[in-house]
């Protein structure tokens, strides 16, 4: 399970990333829009799931301490839990989409 740390820290690097993208298009544009926002959340997640990795192979050769690696684990769980969700809510609007009469 996820530290409420880890998961504070997720929420902060996706503000930093929504407010970095609507300062780098300028004054005209309201906002990052949804494709590169999607796309920077899974390029995060694939970070995340590397680092991960990364930290295993290192501890089995003794290089890195348990600490690290259970923190890159709880990185990657909170990282793919959030992805879960902005899917399962993507999902769910599509759904209310297809239900509305034209």
């Amino acid at each position: 399970m996820a530290s409420p740390t880890v998961a504070a820290n997720a929420y902060a690097s996706l503000a930093r990333m929504m407010d970095s993208g609507a300062a780098a298009k300028g004054p005209e544009a309201a906002g990052p829009s949804f494709s590169s926002v999607l796309k920077d959340a899974v390029g995060s997640v694939i970070d995340a799931g590397r680092k991960s990795d990364a930290q295993t192979v290192a501890m089995a050769s003794g290089k890195a301490n348990v600490m690290d690696v259970v923190t890159a684990v709880a990185e990657t769980d909170v990282a793919v839990s959030t992805l879960v969700s902005v899917r399962d809510k993507v999902i769910s609007a599509y759904e209310d989409i297809m239900k509305m009469a034209i």
